[in-house]
């Protein structure tokens, strides 16, 4: 006779089988996606999944690469027709970038307080200080330098004007003296007497003091260019 009490503690052969899938079945799911990680790359790699990630990747290294560097900002202008790219200091002015970046030396430092007018540039058609004006402020815009006048091969009205007149001496503030003078040649509410154009360019100084030189040499300009 069975006893019931040793039937209740045996374990049914329904009861191994649970048991047993149980045990083992935590170990048929790692199996099973291993399985299908193993598909997934495998799929990635004929389709070219793969090699469009590492592609995303390099190119990721290749921007890092190509970003300013600490400390700098990225700037773009149109400067004497071609856009040029810099990375400046958030503090390097207009003036410097001009010069130590972009290597263009025609605008010449003076005073460094905009007082002389020697870095005199064009920015969107008005004339400025560049000494006084930061870089990082004129992204996008379109500026215009001494060497935006003419060539030495191919010298502009105004500084033919100038060289035909002896409008310079030394020759430190001549690029600046032409660049407010091409200003107020194309501004209509200057008037063309000698009083209102040397009001115009008193904020350009010539420390040679070729004043007489320099007012000749705008008003055979303006002539040239009033008769073309």
């Amino acid at each position: 006779m069975k006893d019931d009490h040793d039937d209740a503690k045996r374990p049914t052969d329904e009861a191994k089988a649970a048991g047993t899938g149980r045990e083992h079945s935590p170990s048929r799911r790692r199996f099973m996606r291993n399985i299908g990680l193993s598909s997934l790359a495998a799929g990635a790699a004929s389709t070219g999944f793969g090699s469009a990630f590492a592609a995303g990747d390099k190119h990721a290294d290749e921007t890092d690469a190509d970003a300013p560097g600490a400390g700098k900002q990225r700037v773009t202008f149109k400067i004497n027709g071609q856009m040029k790219q810099v990375d400046v200091t958030p503090n390097t002015v207009l003036l410097d970038a001009i010069r130590q970046n972009l290597e263009m030396s025609g605008t010449k430092k003076g005073c460094d307080h905009g007082q002389c007018g020697a870095c005199n540039v064009h920015v969107n058609g008005t004339v400025i200080n560049s000494c006084l004006s930061l870089a990082v402020m004129h992204d996008g815009d379109e500026i215009t330098t001494v060497e935006g006048l003419g060539s030495a091969e191919d010298l502009g009205d105004l500084q033919q004007a100038f060289w035909q007149a002896d409008g310079y001496q030394c020759g430190y503030c001549t690029s600046g003296q032409m660049m407010t003078a091409a200003y107020i040649l194309k501004d209509k509410r200057i008037g063309t007497s000698g009083d209102e154009l040397r009001q115009a360019m008193s904020g350009n100084l010539c420390r040679c003091g070729a004043y007489k030189n320099i007012e000749a040499a705008i008003a055979q300009a303006r002539g040239k260019l009033q008769g073309a």
